[in-house]
């Protein structure tokens, strides 16, 4: 299955004239391209589904979403067990288990 993940864009830039971001996903940073939101900057969260950055999405809400992924398993069946064991490994929590605190 192929979900729309919201992402914390961490770096932005052009590669051969394309608007592109690293979006990090709780430890895991994927290149992805920002043609659909040209505008948006480090810091903010977007919406990610197969390599495009469909919209913004204000904090809270991408925490949910998160949350709600993790509590169904869908999470590890879009990252496989990456998306732990980088967190792990950059000695930070996942960012919707900092939310539940």
């Amino acid at each position: 299955m192929c979900l729309a993940v919201p992402g914390r864009v961490v770096e932005t830039g052009d590669r051969d004239g394309t608007r592109m971001a690293r979006v990090d996903f709780g430890g895991v940073t994927k290149d992805v391209c920002l043609a659909y939101v040209p505008d948006a900057r480090v810091g903010e969260y977007v919406i990610v589904h197969v390599g495009f950055a469909l919209q913004r999405l204000d904090e809270e809400s991408a925490r949910a979403s998160l949350r709600l992924f993790e509590e169904l398993g869908l999470l590890e069946e879009e990252f496989g067990d990456a998306w732990g064991r980088a967190a792990a490994e950059a000695g930070t929590e996942r960012p919707d288990q900092e939310a539940t605190r």
